[in-house]
C-alpha cells in the first residue's frame, strides 16, 4: 500500500487529422473523473506550440485511487480507442511533490 498523494502527467499526441476529436474525447473524461473519490484535480492542457499535443495534470488522494480510476470503464473505453487516435503510445509517468 502507498502511502501519500500521487501526481500523474500523461501526455498524448493525436495522429494527424485526429486532433479535434482526441480533445472531444479528453474532454469527456473530466467530468467523470472528477467526480470520483480521491482525485484533487484532473487538468487538460493543450501545447500552444502544437495542436495534436495534449497533457493532463492530475492529482490523486493516494496510489490505490488512481489504481481505481485506471480500471474504469469509460477510461479503458477510451484505451481501447488509443492505436486509432494517437500517433504514439502516450507517456504516464508518476510523481511525489517533495516540497
Amino acid at each position: 500500500m502507498t502511502n501519500g498523494k500521487v501526481t500523474v502527467v500523461a501526455r498524448f499526441k493525436a495522429r494527424p487529422g485526429m486532433e479535434e476529436t482526441l480533445r472531444r474525447e479528453l474532454l469527456a473524461l473530466i467530468d467523470p473523473t472528477t467526480a470520483e473519490d480521491g482525485c484533487i484535480n484532473y487538468d487538460l492542457h493543450q501545447s500552444a506550440d502544437d495542436k495534436a499535443l495534449f497533457m493532463f495534470h492530475e492529482n490523486w488522494l493516494s496510489r490505490e485511487d488512481l489504481d481505481d480510476h485506471l480500471q474504469m470503464p469509460y477510461l479503458q473505453a477510451f484505451l481501447a480507442r488509443t492505436d486509432e487516435l494517437l500517433a504514439e503510445p502516450a507517456e504516464i509517468s508518476l510523481w511525489k511533490m517533495i516540497s
